[in-house]
């Protein structure tokens, strides 16, 4: 599953409406359950004066219903989906000292409001108009945090879906899981059906309970702030930022730019899964591996420092469930100059070992014990999306996950996915780095990539071609 903007996907001409949650004046009630230390901290760094709060920081998903519109019936989907997940029915009340309240609204008492954009059928006008209305109108500070769009296509007889919510409501697992459990509630709901009753959609906010309770525990001495304070301690107390010598001047209100691109097709990828399988190594190793490998050629250092957003999902209870459960982790690899591949290989699956000593640690509060501010400014995740249930089915309905656009004069993510058909990467990078520095830093990744199965045969490092223009830099 791509993870891209909305920009990027391609809408089919048709009939817009937006469909928005309502609650009526008096349904908040306090809850004494806290918010999880990120959505607590994330909260207060927002102004509620901004008027666009969801610039740079709604998430969502897109895909294409195979049926037909039926808009009562749509209406009942959200209505319950609204009423399944409490997370969907919380906000927070900014208290003028400490930190938000949570507020929650009762099962029942959410309605939905369809609007119809009259004089919008194109499809890149339609994209527009969306992307414009969610940095106005999605915010973590005022409810509701999430909203939804049809646009119906007449001529084929479907239509497609867009759901997005600020971060605080959707994690990248959330994303993904939505399509499948929407589209099971409307065909339910369609053929006049209950709603599939389950154990594992738990309450975001009984999740933050544990949560804020494990955080109170730590202290200096905790596994967790040792890894920190150590990983941290490799650049003179700072987070890594990505290629710093390469960065240049940029307007403050450019948006990052984005690439996509697949680095090994099927029969590449199996190729390699296959040396893993007799090695004993897991994809992901092989990834965080090949990114040092490429890393080290390309910018002339022997460490590669960066975060992983990991999901935090501790219990069954919680697999089904829409909310926020990602913490982040530090992974910090060193990867000797012509020692070869199985050698970084073995690098990467050490650090990938340290850094679960921070998996249930949460990382904002880990940086308030450890007095540091800043916060992660390169981070890399790997999913397997065979591990979602229904990948195969989410492809054929075309869904993607989206983030919006960002304006970060500093921040670099990579996204590595394992799909059905080859291994894709896509990244997120400042307007200020040269486009040429990624795209050879990528090129260098998946050049890493391809040369396992030979490299580990015969025991060699791993080849990586350096391409012209490149350019090389002191340590992170």
């Amino acid at each position: 599953m791509e993870y891209t903007h909305l920009s990027e996907f391609a809408i089919r001409p048709g009939r817009l409406s937006i469909w928005t949650p309502e609650l009526p004046a008096d349904a908040w009630q306090l809850d004494d359950r806290p918010l999880t230390s990120v959505h607590a901290g994330y909260c207060a760094s927002v102004d509620p004066a901004d008027p666009q709060p969801g610039r740079g920081r709604w998430i969502g998903t897109v895909f294409e219903m195979d049926a037909a519109l039926d808009r009562d019936a749509w209406r009942e989907t959200l209505r319950r989906w609204h009423s399944r997940h409490e997370g969907l029915r919380t906000t927070v009340r900014v208290e003028p000292t400490g930190e938000p309240r949570r507020l929650v609204a009762a099962t029942t008492a959410v309605r939905i409001a369809e609007q119809q954009i009259d004089g919008l059928t194109d499809g890149a006008r339609i994209n527009e108009f969306l992307c414009g209305a969610l940095e106005l109108r999605l915010s973590p500070l005022v409810w509701p945090h999430l909203l939804a769009a049809t646009v119906e296509h007449a001529d084929t007889g479907d239509f497609t879906v867009l759901v997005a919510a600020d971060h605080s409501v959707l994690d990248a697992y959330s994303q993904a899981i939505l399509i499948l459990e929407l589209r099971t509630l409307y065909r339910e709901v369609v053929a006049g059906e209950q709603a599939r009753e389950s154990a594992t959609f738990g309450s975001a906010a009984d999740f933050a309970v544990l949560e804020r309770a494990a955080a109170a525990e730590l202290h200096a001495g905790s596994p967790a702030v040792e890894t920190w304070r150590e990983f941290l301690a490799g650049g003179d107390g700072t987070m890594p930022h990505f290629a710093p010598h390469a960065h240049r001047p940029a307007p403050a209100d450019q948006p990052q730019p984005s690439v996509s691109r697949r680095l090994l097709d099927l029969a590449e990828l199996e190729q390699v899964e296959a040396v893993l399988d007799q090695v004993r190594h897991r994809m992901s190793v092989a990834v965080f591996a090949a990114l040092a490998v490429a890393h080290q050629r390309r910018f002339g250092t022997d460490r590669m420092r960066t975060a992983m957003p990991i999901a935090t999902r501790p219990d069954l209870r919680w697999l089904e469930s829409m909310g926020w459960f990602v913490n982040v982790v530090p992974v910090d690899i060193t990867v000797v100059p012509d020692a070869g591949i199985t050698a970084a290989l073995e690098s990467a699956r050490e650090a990938l070992r340290r850094s679960r000593t921070a998996n249930d640690a949460s990382w904002s509060r880990v940086l308030e014990v450890l007095g540091v501010e800043e916060t992660p400014r390169f981070g890399i995740s790997f999913l397997d999306i065979r591990v979602l249930p229904g990948y195969e089915l989410v492809a054929a309905l075309r869904g993607r996950t989206l983030r919006a656009e960002s304006y970060s004069a500093d921040e670099v993510f990579l996204w590595v996915v394992r799909a059905d058909d080859g291994l894709y990467v896509s990244t997120r990078y400042p307007a200020g780095l040269p486009a040429a520095v990624m795209d050879e830093f990528l090129t260098a990744f998946g050049q890493a990539l391809s040369s396992i199965a030979a490299a580990v045969h015969a025991d060699e490092p791993a080849t990586v071609v350096d391409a012209p223009g490149s350019v090389v830099a002191q340590a992170v």
